[in-house]
């Protein structure tokens, strides 16, 4: 193959896509989010500055799922998806953290909050194939997954009395976390 012939063939891209969960609004240079866009060669200052300015009419703090594709040219292309679906479902249960041990049920979604969930996940470009009842069966093994169980109603007292009781629940379990890490420590001094 002469050198006409290198002209004709494209150039192949390397270059991977960062797949990276960040905060709306709160972009930083700091890491771990300016060290990876410094190794793909990014203004992370320009890059900080226009992921909030294009996620300003997005409560802050809310994570949101993030592909950068970098350009030859130092340029990059910005495409920012819906919060993921575990964020969706504890905003719908109510509940800060998923199960803590295997068959605990977490909280509880009614069947109205997991079709609305679903609709709003299909305007993601990855779930563009798919339709609102894969949508839905996907939501409900994610919920599965994080013990959150889908009823057809919910009595608002009774729920408001399980959540009391599972927030206690929760306390213990982080007190008897930290006891057990105080005697590693003790162990080893």
């Amino acid at each position: 193959m002469g050198k006409a012939g290198k002209k004709l063939v494209q150039k192949i891209d390397h270059s991977s896509k960062l797949c990276v969960d960040i905060p709306a609004g709160l972009a930083s240079a700091a890491p771990p989010l300016g060290s990876q866009l410094s190794q793909r060669n990014i203004n992370i200052d320009k890059f900080c500055k226009d992921f909030n300015k294009r996620t300003g009419n997005i409560k802050e703090g809310i994570p949101l799922p993030c592909r950068v594709k970098v350009n030859s040219d130092r340029s990059y292309n910005l495409v920012i998806h819906k919060p993921p679906t575990i964020y969706y479902l504890k905003q719908a249960a109510g509940i800060q953290k998923g199960r803590i041990k295997k068959d605990e049920v977490a909280g509880k979604i009614t069947l109205k909050h997991l079709y609305e969930i679903a609709k709003i996940k299909l305007e993601d470009p990855p779930n563009a194939l798919l339709n609102l009842e894969q949508m839905c069966q996907m939501i409900v093994g994610i919920a599965r997954t994080c013990g959150i169980e889908i009823v057809r109603e919910i009595d608002p007292e009774e729920y408001r009395q399980f959540l009391k009781d599972r927030e206690a629940e929760y306390l213990r379990y982080r007190e008897q976390l930290q006891l057990v890490k105080e005697s590693k420590v003790l162990r080893t001094n």
